[in-house]
């Protein structure tokens, strides 16, 4: 199951290879090892992969083997690494606007308070600068139902008005009256695990591994590479979270 990659989607066709500065035979050996290695660590050649793409000017593929190793970790349950990854997306590509929802669940997952509230308010931004203002509702609408954290809710109703969603945001400033919504997860570890499956689940694609191409479910904005539609599938009520695999061992 390939869920993050961070919102990236298909292409017509493979990304180009060839980039000057991209040692093409390093790739072709760590992506070898990528697939020969157990899942929890499938994730070090895929960032390596991103890392020489970055550094050779490739930021498409970079963005597109960060995102793979995203998978990778948040299958394997290591959220905190996929956390560093995505921030690292976001850094290459400012207005990564799903990655910065990504961001801000992961943030959520982890009680990272302060950190949720500065992605999201960046994710907002992002999200009217590219004319994503519905999907940012639905999303951040449903983060509201989930954390019964106040300070979080009376963020969360203030940037709902920016996105000109009052019926939304008067919601959540109700719920935030209350101290949290009437279905609130109030128990951390479910929390969590509430909170990292919505970050898997809102992501999906399915990856051509011999063309590096990514098929998902939704568009691609042809400069970045990510994955900016308008179109959203609705989040699973209760996904289930992948389990880690026994035995792991480096490969």
């Amino acid at each position: 199951m390939k869920r993050f990659a961070d919102w990236f989607r298909s292409g017509s066709s493979a990304p180009p290879k060839g980039v000057p500065g991209v040692d093409e035979s390093a790739i072709a050996v760590l992506e070898a090892k990528a697939e020969e290695a157990s899942l929890g660590f499938r994730w070090i050649s895929l960032n390596r992969a991103g890392d020489l793409c970055e550094k050779g000017g490739d930021r498409s593929r970079a963005l597109t083997f960060y995102g793979r190793a995203i998978d990778a970790m948040l299958e394997d349950g290591q959220p905190e690494p996929a956390r560093g990854i995505a921030t690292k997306i976001v850094r290459i590509h400012p207005e990564a606007i799903r990655t910065l929802c990504t961001l801000t669940w992961l943030d959520l997952a982890s009680d990272h308070m302060a950190s949720a509230m500065v992605h999201l308010g960046r994710y907002v931004e992002a999200a009217k600068r590219g004319a994503r203002e519905t999907l940012a509702v639905e999303q951040i609408f449903e983060m509201a139902k989930l954390v019964p954290r106040r300070e979080f809710l009376e963020v969360a109703a203030e940037v709902l008005d920016q996105l000109g969603h009052e019926a939304r945001a008067n919601q959540v400033r109700e719920w935030a009256e209350a101290g949290k919504a009437p279905n609130a997860v109030e128990e951390p570890h479910h929390l969590r695990e509430r909170c990292h499956s919505c970050a898997i689940g809102s992501n999906f694609q399915k990856v051509d591994r011999t063309s590096n191409r990514h098929d998902s479910a939704f568009p691609r904005d042809s400069l970045s590479g990510l994955a900016d539609s308008s179109e959203w599938k609705s989040l699973p009520s209760d996904p289930q979270r992948p389990a880690s695999p026994p035995g792991r061992s480096p490969q």
